[in-house]
């Protein structure tokens, strides 16, 4: 299934992004803050409809949906996808393939041993290959493939356009061994993940040259060493066509053929039931359709009680039947058109149903997680004490149910960065950062400065009250005299007496003050009568009528009838620093000292000048809805989700973020942006605060884990070197246990590294993991061996249709 952020099968690369600037970490005690000594949970187990080899028909084909055409066939390009990946599986050999557990386990088929035979004075490595182990043009697997793999990926030669050159870089020399059969590689560096080397292996033919490398492999693979060959490519249909291998040495592929079509996820009902997949990954909506076909099987023909037309009452049928039939004959005429298309949508959702029922729905959990990402490069989140407060908010089980639960999968929050449940090296580390606490979180974000009313604050570097208002009167004043004095030279050209001026100037500032004083009070005295009277007036005191009255931040001169008065824009000096004094006032609730609008204005229905009915309430400032603040600016997060259809349970999950985050204070500007913009213009671009994504897991933490959390280091020019860390936050300590558990041949002291390095990861709060991702497929149902795979990588040569059953490919029955 399509999934929105960073797809299986992504490969690594490097972005440059704006210079991060972090402050130190402070973190609990981490020791002792995982689970690592407790057992460690199991995983969900896969669903296939495993069968063995002799319960598998020979023959037919399988059409299986893909998300999109592969951009390449070089797996070790930069745009390599998952496509990409589902193609090299079946052509190309893997060494060490997944496992059920998520381990890699020595493929057979390729390998007879590989093992590391001397630690010092430096690593070797000695792989033992399969004498029977071809290329589909006869020749031999052997040591200069590997040679030519290790020259084009280990990053010296800048005429290889290749995306990763992870532990390739530290392979010394490759060497032939005893014989053609042996491989010899010697490090300069100990590296413990050497087994995800040479996976996939690409014949000398691909890597031994620049062209073959950049160019000729993205569109076709001419030789190959898997159970299948590659027998047709068509961009066109959107078709890549596998045949059996008749060179392959291991067991038979029980398909003549093997076909991945692209189908766009939103497609993929349609395929289904149109018989041109037998196999694709489905969302939850199209799991309920199979689900409901397959329990209306026995229905007897009974009308369905879902899809469309099946919410209508008897009454309203009955109200439709008699307006179809009346005597006003356009509204009938209406009425009956209506009637013949809920008929026709009602035969053909029928249809489909039915040939729903050949399909069944496999589940699994897809080793691939789901987290929060907080971009730490700027704003409150470039706080780790704001970052954690998210943290302490979140009800990761809640999230975990709401996609999992409905599924009949484990709801069961994540606990590791670096590994799934049921993976040896899974621990629990988020004790590293805490449990849900809102009043741990409110306590949190009070130390950072965001506090209740902190929105409607001034910031602190401002002059303050009187001293500020002092300051602007004289100088408004200054400057109006100035400008009198500039008009009266140019009219006049005679000089006037200054001390009459000045003494008229204060007689009039006098008779002002004086006036208001009397209006003031002439004003208390009304509030007075009016408070002694119950009327419908009084009973409106307090509400805000939008526009209508000089509650702060309503300009009324802006929205005045034209033939109303206006006070001038230009006041004269006397009256300046009344004037200045009494919009700052008005002012002070609404905006800061620099201008920024307050929160409620930035509501539907809050701006002045709108209509709204007698009696609407003023829309309540952020410190009234116990949003915090700071500096006179609201605690509010850029929230960006994918709009796209099959990133519903992204919005709902986001949506439970929002409400979670909104209870201790934080506010949220939830954007939605098109699908295929959501990563590449808002993840990998840093403009988020916010973001729901998902990183695949592997077996090799240390080596694939590392470019996802490694600190940003600034380039030459000042910018920002991410690789793949897109929440921008990280810390040299947690680069140094990555490096050295890369380094590591110990396993157990690797994992027990990996281990550290998560809990450091947990107490950064730059991402948060949320939950595993549902697998959800449909199968035809007289398939075997396919479906929700989980950790293991598929064997195609054992994917067939069930001996008793099998018919043959999808495009040969009639659905």
């Amino acid at each position: 299934m399509s999934h929105v952020g960073v797809p299986r099968g992504t490969v690594r690369k490097r972005r440059t992004l704006a210079l991060l600037t972090t402050g130190v970490l402070t973190i609990p005690v981490l020791a002792g803050c995982s689970s690592g000594d407790e057992e460690a949970p199991r995983g969900v187990a896969q669903d296939i409809a495993p069968a063995a080899r002799q319960a598998v028909a020979d023959g037919s084909t399988v059409t299986w949906a893909i998300d999109a055409f592969p951009a390449t066939f070089n797996a070790f390009q930069a745009d390599a996808d998952g496509a990409t990946t589902r193609v090299a599986e079946a052509l190309l050999p893997t060494l060490f393939p997944m496992d059920k557990a998520g381990q890699p386990r020595l493929n057979p088929d390729y390998l007879e041993s590989a093992k590391v035979i001397e630690r010092e004075p430096k690593q070797v490595v000695l792989y033992k290959l399969n004498q029977q182990a071809v290329w589909s043009d006869g020749r031999e697997i052997g040591a200069p493939d590997f040679v030519a793999q290790w020259r084009a990926l280990r990053g010296k030669d800048s005429a290889f356009w290749t995306a990763r050159n992870s532990g390739y870089e530290r392979i010394e020399k490759i060497e032939r061994g005893a014989d053609d059969l042996q491989v010899r590689v010697t490090f300069s560096k100990p590296y413990g993940d050497w087994r995800s080397l040479f996976s996939p292996l690409y014949p000398k033919e691909v890597t031994g040259s620049p062209d073959t490398f950049n160019d000729g492999a993205r569109t076709t693979l001419k030789n190959t060493a898997g159970p299948f060959v590659l027998r047709s490519v068509s961009k066109a249909d959107g078709t890549v066509t596998l045949a059996r291998n008749p060179r392959w040495w291991g067991d038979q592929a029980k398909l003549d053929t093997l076909v991945f079509r692209a189908v766009a996820p939103e497609d993929r009902t349609k395929a289904l039931t149109d018989g041109t997949v037998d196999v694709a990954d489905i969302d939850p909506s199209t799991a309920d359709r199979i689900t409901l076909a397959r329990r209306d099987r026995g229905g007897n023909g009974q009308p369905l009680t879902h899809g469309p037309g099946a919410g209508v009452s008897p009454a309203a049928a009955l109200r439709s039947y008699a307006v179809a039939h009346g005597s006003d004959e356009k509204a009938a005429e209406a009425e009956q058109a209506a009637r013949a298309k809920t008929r026709k949508a009602v035969l053909a959702y029928a249809a489909e149903q039915k040939a729903l029922r050949d399909f069944a729905v496999r589940k699994s959990l897809e080793p691939a997680y789901t987290q929060l990402a907080l971009n730490g490069e700027s704003g409150p989140l470039a706080d780790d004490r704001v970052r954690r407060a998210v943290a302490r908010a979140l009800d990761r089980e809640e999230l975990a149910r709401t996609v999992l639960g409905p599924l009949g999968l484990p709801a069961k929050p994540l606990g590791s960065h670096l590994a799934l449940a049921g993976q040896p090296g899974y621990a629990d580390g988020s004790g590293a950062l805490g449990e849900q606490n809102e009043k741990e979180a409110r306590a949190l974000l009070a130390d950072a400065g965001w506090t209740r009313g902190g929105a409607l604050q001034q910031p602190k570097d401002t002059k303050a009250g009187s001293e500020a208002e002092k300051k602007g009167g004289k100088e408004e004043k200054e400057g109006a005299d100035a400008d009198t004095g500039e008009e009266e030279k140019t009219t006049g050209g005679a000089e006037k007496p200054e001390k009459p001026e000045k003494k008229d100037a204060e007689k009039d500032e006098k008779a002002d003050r004086e006036a208001e004083e009397k209006e003031e009070e002439g004003k208390a005295a009304d509030r007075a009568s009016r408070d002694e009277e119950d009327t419908a007036a009084s009973r409106e005191e307090g509400l805000y009528i939008v526009g209508e009255d000089n509650k702060p931040g309503v300009n009324t001169a802006a929205h005045a009838p034209a033939h109303a008065p206006v006070v001038p824009a230009l006041a004269p000096a006397r009256y300046a620093a009344v004037q200045s004094a009494a919009l700052r006032r008005q002012a002070a609730a609404a905006l800061g000292e620099d201008g920024a609008v307050a929160a409620q204005d930035k509501q539907p229905g809050g701006a002045a000048g709108a209509y709204a009915p007698v009696g609407t309430p003023a829309p309540a400032p952020a410190a009234a809805k116990g949003q915090l603040g700071k500096d006179g600016k609201a605690l509010t997060l850029r929230f960006v989700l994918p709009s796209g259809p099959g990133s519903q349970s992204l919005r709902t999950v986001g949506d439970k973020i929002a409400a979670m985050l909104e209870k201790v204070g934080i506010g949220t500007e939830i954007t939605k942006v098109p699908d295929e913009s959501y990563f590449k213009d808002h993840i990998a671009s840093g403009v988020y605060d916010l973001a729901l994504y998902s990183w695949p897991s592997s077996a090799y933490p240390a080596t694939d884990g590392r470019p996802i959390y490694a600190k940003p280091e600034p380039a030459t020019d000042g910018s920002l070197l991410v690789e793949q860390n897109y929440t921008r936050v990280g810390t040299d300590h947690i680069d140094q246990l990555f490096d050295r558990a890369a380094s590591e041949l110990d396993e157990k002291a690797a994992r027990d590294l990996m281990k550290q390095a998560d809990a450091r990861i947990w107490a950064a709060a730059g991402s948060i993991p949320l939950y595993q991702r549902p697998q959800l497929v449909a199968v035809d149902k007289k398939l075997a061996n396919v479906g929700a795979f989980g950790f293991a990588a598929p064997r195609y040569q054992d994917i067939g249709f069930k001996s008793r059953q099998a018919a043959g490919s999808s495009a040969d029955r009639t659905k």
